[in-house]
């Protein structure tokens, strides 16, 4: 058993030593590009309907716990050694056509439970654009553990829905318009893992983020903007790990 660790503890190190020799830390003009899994970082706001006599509204929740698992891509470029500046994003665009309503009849049985056919309302002909995009500059640090390198750094990013919706009735009086941007700040830590020169592992947490929303309705044409506004403050927030390859 004494044989068996002491082999360990003389080869590990040699182990290490060669790991390092293959894994060359990253220089100025790398390039990476890493598939994330994280929180969503998206935001929208579906447009109020038609013609209605009370429209309440709440701003969008910028929580990053309550919002669902993402997958995405982040570009980085080592403009100096142990310097990276991170760039990611993504843009969704929907649309739904929409279809008249269909009006039922009613005749002279309806009063005994038969001979009715119900009305078939108008579908909302609607549009919806989603984008979001963060950049970012990490500070890189060396250690002994070979191909191992934690990070400090900051975030900022922007992300925008809108959905426009109108429909054939007579309830609608023109399009409603339903938007909401996201405006976020925060400080992150993170490690990254290079297994070789070109493939690594990571992961990241924000010890601290700061989050704005705004969101508005213009519920028909002729009226005014209704907003409401958040501010979100968090603490941990928005884990995320990374698979990536550097060129």
């Amino acid at each position: 058993m004494k044989l068996r660790k002491l082999f360990i503890l003389a080869v590990a190190p040699m182990m290490c030593l060669a790991a390092s020799a293959q894994v060359a830390t990253p220089k100025k003009g790398d390039l990476t590009v890493a598939v994330t899994a994280g929180y969503n970082s998206y935001t929208s706001l579906s447009a109020p309907a038609g013609n209605l006599n009370d429209y309440k509204l709440q701003a969008v929740s910028t929580n990053w716990n309550e919002k669902q698992l993402m997958l995405g891509i982040e570009g980085g470029w080592f403009f100096k050694d142990l310097w990276k500046a991170t760039l990611g994003g993504g843009l969704s665009i929907t649309s739904n056509p929409g279809y008249a309503p269909v009006p039922g009849t009613i005749d002279e049985n309806y009063e005994k439970g038969d001979g009715s056919i119900p009305n078939y309302g108008a579908v909302a002909n609607q549009s919806e654009l989603q984008f979001n995009v963060f950049t970012g500059v990490d500070r890189y640090f060396k250690t002994k553990v070979c191909g191992l390198m934690p990070y400090v750094g900051v975030r900022v990013g922007y992300a925008y829905g809108q959905n426009t919706a109108v429909a054939d009735d007579e309830t609608w009086m023109g399009k409603s318009v339903g938007e909401s941007f996201n405006v976020r700040g925060a400080a992150t830590v993170g490690v990254d893992y290079f297994l070789t020169d070109a493939f690594f592992v990571g992961a990241q947490v924000d010890p601290f983020a700061y989050t704005y929303n705004m969101s508005t309705y213009k519920p028909q044409e002729g009226l005014g903007n209704l907003s409401a506004d958040s501010h979100n403050f968090s603490v941990l927030a928005a884990p995320t790990i990374k698979v990536g390859f550097k060129f």
